[in-house]
């Protein structure tokens, strides 16, 4: 199928790929200096873990408002906004050292967040279709990875001189909320001349339980990933690798399995169904927490962060489109923010669900934990019909009248 294009949509994509990291960029910009930050501030260690979290509670609350203003007003405005937000609100941490006022500033910061991450993904689910959307989706990922490799970087790079200063990356969102506004071509608003969208995201999702099924994916996915990224420094060093710059070493693992997978997914895409994609990501899971629970060589484990990162960059793309495509497009910004709530929501369960597990017992029986939680899932994926959605058309200009409403197409086979 040859996806259509659209006049300046080319010039679009650069600036929807640098908007897509600024989600994994959000904590990962003052993760190297939190304990600069503690202790010049002089916090407890659940204060300072505060600044680094609040900002993900913050993003699902925001998002099914920012869903719904993204169903009224188009994805156009809410992005640009919400990106300038983004900047301003997460820059002005760089001329504050009150704590009570970085964490003021984290909870406006979130509210951007969660529309630079609606956003992005509704622009690319709306101006793209067919191989090529699949191809953008995959790059989307890619972007997204190693964004969580390269911020981080730039931010323990900066953050030598002060740990203000990496808090100045962020304005980053002021010029990219300005290019959205004047280069994102118009999308459609599926709403009516009163501007009140005509239909609403409960009666959807009791017509389509499928898509609580996807929010759980993406919640769990948060929850596995980052009780990776948490207990992996301590499983480490109980093996003897105790230097800092081999643990972040093996822990961008994830990230390059994850940035390898987004350049080949438009091909996995052409040759398997959704349901055999996300069957495939469940079973790479189990394998990866098997040699991290069970194993003891560095190889391993590397091995087994790979294959983790692996299955996250196929299960982001695919279920990221299931749900776009599994909503009407005039509540497509509803349903697309509801999956950032369920990420960012396992995000900030993650240690709270994974922490007490290991505390009472060891990173290793947490990992095999983790590893049965992913069988569990691999059971329910094998057992349950996962329908691929008929392929949506692509719109380029503003409408004022309400679109169809299109239906999954329940068949087995690629769309």
């Amino acid at each position: 199928m040859k996806a259509s294009t659209s006049t300046g949509r080319s010039g679009v994509l650069p600036i929807l790929m640098l908007a897509s990291t600024l989600s994994v960029m959000a904590g990962a910009v003052i993760s190297p200096v939190l304990e600069v930050i503690r202790g010049d501030l002089g916090l407890s260690a659940t204060a300072a873990g505060m600044i680094l979290t609040t900002h993900g509670l913050s993003i699902a609350i925001a998002s099914p408002v920012v869903g719904w203003m993204i169903d009224r007003w188009g994805v156009r405005t809410p992005l640009a906004w919400g990106l300038l937000l983004y900047g301003v609100a997460g820059g002005v941490g760089a001329f504050t050292s009150s704590y009570a006022a970085l964490i003021a500033t984290r909870i406006a910061f979130g509210a951007g967040a969660a529309a630079v991450f609606a956003g992005t993904t509704v622009a690319l689910l709306s101006l793209y279709t067919g191989e090529q959307r699949d191809r953008v989706m995959g790059w989307r990922s890619t972007a997204i990875s190693l964004g969580g490799v390269i911020w981080p970087l730039l931010a323990g790079a900066i953050g030598g001189f002060s740990w203000h200063a990496t808090f100045a990356i962020y304005f980053v969102g002021v010029p990219l909320g300005v290019a959205a506004l004047l280069m994102l071509p118009p999308t459609p608003r599926a709403t009516g001349t009163s501007g009140a969208p005509k239909e609403r995201i409960l009666p959807l999702l009791g017509r389509r339980p499928a898509l609580l099924g996807f929010y759980a994916l993406f919640a769990v996915s948060s929850v596995l990933l980052y009780g990776l990224a948490v207990f992996l420094p301590i499983r480490l060093a109980e093996i003897g690798v105790k230097e800092p710059f081999l643990v972040a070493l093996v822990g961008t693992t994830v990230s390059v399995a994850m940035s390898l997978i987004g350049f080949a997914y438009a091909k996995l895409r052409a040759a398997m169904a959704y349901g055999v994609l996300l069957r495939l990501t469940a079973a790479s899971w189990v394998l990866a927490f098997a040699l991290l629970g069970l194993s003891s060589s560095v190889v391993l484990i590397v091995l087994g962060a790979g294959l983790f990162g692996l299955g996250m960059g196929i299960l982001m793309p695919a279920v990221t489109v299931l749900i776009g495509d599994s909503a009407p497009p005039s509540l497509r910004g509803q349903a697309t923010a509801l999956s950032g709530t369920a990420s960012f929501a396992g995000q900030f369960a993650s240690p709270l669900v994974l922490g007490p597990v290991i505390d009472s017992t060891s990173v290793q029986t947490g990992y095999l934990a983790s590893g049965g939680v992913a069988a569990l899932m691999l059971l329910v994926l094998l057992i349950a019909r996962i329908k691929d959605p008929a392929p949506p058309q692509s719109v380029d200009t503003e409408q004022t009248t309400p679109e169809p409403v299109t239906s999954p197409v329940p068949s087995e086979e690629k769309s």
